[in-house]
């Protein structure tokens, strides 16, 4: 099994990325979607955040607010960690039983948009990293997302520079031009992935 983290900026075209090499025979484990089912209605990982941030942070429905609790974490680094410390491990306990169905030969694509931040890179066998400039995430954010550009520069200055992610990345994306640009790209990521997981 080939065990591949691939990350990016906020907007810079991660799920495009992971949806193409999900085409050509990778197996996805994305952990935002587990990152939300780890909080759903009724697991122990909703009922830590309402103990840890009060039932304020539940909509009507009983359901997270993310919005609301986003508007508290985001404006404290403290209480950010505090979310981290509950979601995190759960997250990872998650991707690890779905990883144990994956077969030997499998190429295990882990989407994880805070693998630079979160020093995450020595777990995988390989680091895909998806680029596009500020400008190219800022246009992206605000026209397809309907983010304010206030808010998508708060959230682009929250996360990693290109620097950091390049750092340590074994593969990089060039994902500045329009999608048909992009699956050739794609598409020699994927036989560089072929080719490592062949040699073992």
């Amino acid at each position: 099994m080939l065990k591949v983290g691939l990350t990016g900026g906020i907007g810079a075209g991660k799920s495009e990325v992971s949806r193409l090499l999900v085409s050509y025979g990778a197996i996805l484990i994305d952990a935002d979607r587990i990152a939300r089912e780890v909080v759903e209605p009724g697991t122990p990982g909703l009922a830590a955040i309402v103990e840890t941030f009060g039932p304020e942070i539940l909509s009507a429905d009983g359901t997270l607010d993310r919005p609301k609790l986003g508007s508290i974490v985001f404006a404290d680094p403290d209480r950010l960690a505090g979310l981290n410390a509950i979601v995190h491990p759960l997250v990872g306990a998650r991707s690890a039983e779905l990883e144990a169905t994956a077969g030997p030969d499998a190429i295990v694509i882990h989407d994880v948009p805070l693998l630079t931040e979160n020093h995450l890179a020595p777990l995988y066998d390989v680091v895909v990293v998806v680029e596009a400039s500020e400008a190219t995430q800022l246009d992206r954010l605000v026209r397809l997302r309907g983010m304010t550009e206030a808010d998508a520069r708060a959230r682009m200055a929250a996360q990693a520079t290109g620097e950091e992610r390049r750092a340590i990345a074994d593969l990089i994306v060039d994902n500045n031009g329009p999608l048909e640009s992009l699956e050739p790209r794609v598409r020699e990521v994927w036989e560089a992935l072929t080719e490592r997981a062949a040699a073992g």
